[in-house]
């Protein structure tokens, strides 16, 4: 059984909930729809009711015509049969529209909470937690949550109903109730049985749709690459023992709740041969008129059937709470980046100062350790270095995305964890090697920081970026579509669109991922025009691809794992010949217009 439970482990942020805690927690969601359900809780008793009713009038009719008197009552009984069925079928349906307004209710308050607490995760939490498996949570999951409300109303329903053919039986044969009620242990005991497997294998089918779901996701974002290498077969192959995993835990799902109404209803049919053998023997001898036994026999029926549909209840209502556990803890997921103090943050200066920071994407594996580094208000720096060095981490530690061990990073003198976050993150703007673009046009993407820019304030930010040639190269201007990820655009054109954007946000701090590292040298000679234009009176902090960067930047970082190993312009770093210099011979040299291929030729005081 162990391949079939392989990745159907728990995630790092689930936790168990106790079935109270549960309780407690749905009935929050639908107690501001307290007046609708009490209007379907007396539906419910109507119906009910009417439903009951219905073996008492057969019972009248049964002993009219063993009286002979059906002549004279048989339009009444029929008149109030046909009476409490279309009474009945009215409340059911009064019940049944009103309980799907309140789901319905529920599950869109349920999804926005948890869909805010997916916005509200740390970058750290995506890095960890593939993205198809929180959108199972957010739509699966809440889905599955409808379960608990309709099965809530049912059961309801089923216990008013058990109430009342209850105290129908015991008025017309004691004897034979106390009878029936002896097998409500034995069917309650039997769903008990039933509720751990059911929590258990639901929980494991709702894991195996979340791998399903994940691994569609990253195929979707990675279908260009699958194609340009010809490798739709492996990408296949290594869905199909995913789907065929959740198709076997699903299936095993599917028989736990399919075996417990049969077991269930043997145990009611039993029951119901010796209830049968010992009121058909009562009425045989007198003791009991053919009408009550009919009555007694009715109502059995309509006992069992909702008796274990309540004990079935904790079965299949397993399904609502572990989708509903599994949402708590996406919501409940605890932050790991901590603001201690939400203070105001004004308009920042920008001087970034790290005293004494330790960082660790894994615990005990520092990238970053007693890191040291100062940079004034209005400086553009550049960050070079071999991979994984930590340029990327600085970065996002300036970005407040992840939460450093230990030190402090100021920003103007003032601890980073004391300012209010959101505050702080609309001064931040940052550029990523490849950016992402919504779907929408070019304008909505360059207003998307500050949704009420106006069209002049987004056509000067568009112009503002590589003198603006590049929108007339678009078909329609601002008002071209991007396409799904700005996939319509190339890649040059979203860079341009991305430093449009910062432009209107109008940051005070940059953090850019060389913006000019996957473009053609036309569309780097625009964008590095544009840069000078963005990052103008604001601090920077670049990581550099290109020479055309490094190049006019105030000052070079060279980093070595997590340290500054060497700092500098770059003509003092090459003169230096340290460890500037090995990195420019490796990254840089080839783009210097110096440089001929094969002789490896650079001007004097470039190396």
């Amino acid at each position: 059984m162990g391949f079939i439970m392989d990745g159907l482990d728990a995630e790092d942020y689930d936790r168990t909930y106790s079935d109270r805690v549960l309780f407690r927690r749905i009935m929050s969601y639908f107690r501001p729809k307290l007046r609708v359900m009490v209007l379907v809780a007396v539906m419910i008793v109507l119906g009910s009711v009417s439903q009951a009713a219905l073996p008492f009038l057969g019972s009248q009719a049964v002993d009219a015509i063993q009286q002979g008197t059906i002549a004279d009552v048989g339009w009444q009984v029929t008149l109030g049969m046909l009476l409490a069925g279309a009474l009945g079928w009215g409340f059911n349906f009064i019940r049944q529209w009103q309980s799907a307004r309140v789901t319905g209710d529920v599950v869109l308050r349920l999804r926005e909470d948890a869909f805010d607490a997916v916005l509200e995760r740390d970058l750290s939490f995506y890095d960890e937690t593939p993205s198809g498996k929180i959108v199972s949570r957010v739509t699966s999951d809440t889905d599955d949550f409808a379960t608990v409300s309709t099965l809530t109303m049912d059961l309801i329903s089923q216990v008013l109903m058990v109430g009342l053919v209850t105290g129908l039986l015991f008025l017309r044969s004691a004897e034979l109730a106390l009878l029936t009620l002896l097998m409500v242990p034995v069917i309650v005991g039997i769903a008990l049985l039933f509720r751990r497997i059911a929590r258990t294998s639901t929980r494991r089918a709702q894991r195996s749709l979340s791998r399903v779901n994940a691994n569609l996701q990253e195929t979707m974002g990675g279908i260009t690459v699958a194609k340009n290498f010809r490798q739709e077969r492996q990408v296949y192959d290594e869905f199909r023992p995913i789907n065929q995993q959740s198709y076997r835990v699903t299936l095993g799902q599917g028989f736990v709740f399919s075996s417990i109404f049969p077991v269930l209803f043997l145990v009611a049919g039993l029951a119901t041969v010796a209830l049968v053998q010992l009121g058909g023997t009562r009425a045989l001898d007198g003791s009991l008129t053919a009408g009550d036994w009919f009555l007694f026999l009715q109502g059995v029926a309509l006992f069992w059937f909702p008796l274990t549909s309540i004990a079935a209840f904790w079965s299949q209502f397993q399904q609502g709470l572990s989708a509903s556990e599994r949402v708590f803890a996406l919501i409940d997921a605890p932050p790991r980046v901590v603001q201690i103090d939400p203070q105001p943050v004004g308009r920042l200066a920008g001087r970034i100062e790290f005293q004494q920071v330790t960082f660790g994407y894994v615990p005990g594996n520092p990238v970053l350790r007693d890191f040291d580094l100062a940079i004034e208000a209005g400086e553009t720096v550049a960050l070079v270095g071999h991979t994984g060095a930590g340029k990327s981490t600085l970065s996002k530690l300036i970005t407040r995305f992840y939460e450093f061990q230990e030190g402090r990073l100021l920003i103007d003198g003032r601890d980073i964890r004391t300012l209010d976050l959101a505050g702080y993150r609309r001064q931040i703007g940052a550029v990523p090697q490849v950016p992402f673009l919504f779907s929408g046009t070019v304008a909505d993407n360059i207003r998307y920081p500050r949704p009420e820019a106006t069209d002049e304030e987004v056509a000067a930010a568009a112009a503002a970026v590589g003198g603006g040639d590049w929108v007339d190269a678009l078909p329609q201007g601002l008002r071209t579509d991007v396409g799904e990820h700005g996939r319509a655009l190339s890649m040059g054109q979203r860079q341009l669109v991305a430093l449009a954007r910062l432009l209107i946000q109008d940051p005070a701090i940059v953090v850019l991922d060389e913006a000019t590292a996957s473009v053609d040298p036309l569309t780097e000679a625009q964008i590095q025009e544009g840069l000078d234009v963005v990052l103008a009176g604001r601090t920077s902090i670049v990581i550099a691809h290109r020479l055309s960067t490094i190049e006019h930047v105030d000052r070079i970082l060279v980093l070595d794992h997590g340290r500054v190993v060497e700092e500098g312009d770059h003509a003092t770093l090459l003169a230096r010949g340290g460890r500037y210099c090995q990195v420019y011979n490796t990254y840089f040299r080839h783009q210097s217009p110096h440089y001929r291929a094969g002789s490896g030729f650079v001007a004097v005081g470039e190396g």
